[in-house]
């Protein structure tokens, strides 16, 4: 979806682990170019340092069009050159960091550029034709798991969102290390499964959005698409589109997560788990709050009812039921009890922007 959107002016570093398997195994790659030729520019790193890379090729971009500015602006100050070109240089200059409109603007500063070189010879104008290749926005995105996000690579996230940097991250959160064989993260919830928490996990999952929002000039949304694909359209585009940087978590159920009927429900698992009130969907859109409106939206609906029924049709959670029921009663019962509170909380969040 995030390619869909984007894919043409892309770049992404991808985090080890199953989203570069199932993205980029070889023989065959999922990433694709449109009838252009323009399509994502991929590349993944360490599982601990993929934010990090991610970050260092927005860097190096960033780099190459700031002195493709300065080459410009001495242009435009000098005089000598057309006025189609200056033209161009100045549109291209006044929305080079907006993504609407990019590639227009590309294209007619690339063209104004090969009219004013034809049959000349001018150094400064090639140098500047020669990187017409960033001439187009990028739109730069970090992929990857829970494990990488909210563990090991936390350390990373965060201090990329810190810098107030136009980056994009998304965590695909399958609440549980998937690619190393199921072992518990800081985002397994209370009662799940899994290795190094045979009997259960016993403490809550750790609230990666809200140590993001507490920046407050960070984008962070929770999405499922399953539940809500209007919300998440519209808050990828929202981010996408945001100055700055952008944290985006995505419920992901997996393979191990042993949903019934298989993971050809996996849709119909994350309705069930927003109507439930197991996952919340909400926004915060630092842009808001600066022209004055909450920059906080809660798109969920308080729980339904069918939180247990819910926990009841996963077997990360069922096998609790048979080897240690009574242990699973009270750690199920937790469990509902905290998403209660999250949600109250929520609630509470909403009225705290106003």
């Amino acid at each position: 979806l995030v390619t869909q959107l984007f894919g043409d002016r892309m770049m992404l570093s991808n985090s080890a682990g199953c989203s570069t398997v199932w993205a980029a195994g070889a023989p065959s790659v999922s990433y694709t170019t449109d009838e252009h030729g323009h399509g994502p520019a991929w590349g993944f790193s360490l599982f601990e340092d993929n934010a990090e890379y991610g970050f260092g090729m927005f860097l190096g971009v960033a780099q190459i069009r700031a002195t493709l500015a300065l080459k410009m602006e001495a242009l435009l100050e000098s005089g000598g050159i057309s006025d189609a070109l200056r033209s161009a240089m100045e549109a291209w200059l006044e929305g080079k960091d907006l993504g609407e409109g990019t590639r227009e603007r590309a294209a007619a500063l690339t063209a104004a550029l090969d009219e004013a070189l034809a049959g000349k010879d001018d150094a400064e104008l090639k140098a500047i034709r020669e990187k017409s290749g960033f001439f187009v926005k990028r739109s730069h995105w970090v992929f990857g798991g829970d494990g990488w996000a909210y563990d090991i690579g936390f350390g990373g996230v965060d201090h990329v969102l810190a810098q107030n940097e136009d980056v994009n991250i998304f965590v695909f959160d399958t609440e549980v290390y998937s690619n190393t064989g199921g072992q518990a993260s800081k985002a397994t919830n209370i009662g799940a499964v899994a290795q190094f928490a045979a009997s259960g996990k016993t403490t809550k999952k750790k609230s990666l959005a809200e140590i993001a929002m507490s920046y407050g000039y960070v984008y962070v949304a929770q999405i499922a698409l399953g539940a809500n694909m209007a919300q998440a359209v519209k808050v990828l585009a929202e981010a996408e589109a945001y100055d700055g940087p952008s944290l985006i978590i995505g419920y992901a159920p997996c393979e191990l997560h042993g949903v019934k009927g298989g993971m050809n429900h996996c849709q119909d698992e994350m309705k069930k788990a927003v109507a439930a009130g197991y996952w919340n969907l909400f926004s915060f859109n630092p842009a808001l709050k600066a022209e004055g409106k909450n920059p906080f939206t809660l798109t969920s609906k308080p729980g339904d009812g069918t939180y247990q029924e819910f926990l009841n049709n996963e077997t990360r959670y069922s096998r609790l039921t048979r080897s240690f029921p009574e242990r699973a009663a009270k750690l199920f019962a937790a469990s509902e009890e905290a998403a209660k509170a999250r949600y109250e909380h929520l609630l509470r969040l909403v009225e705290l922007y106003k």
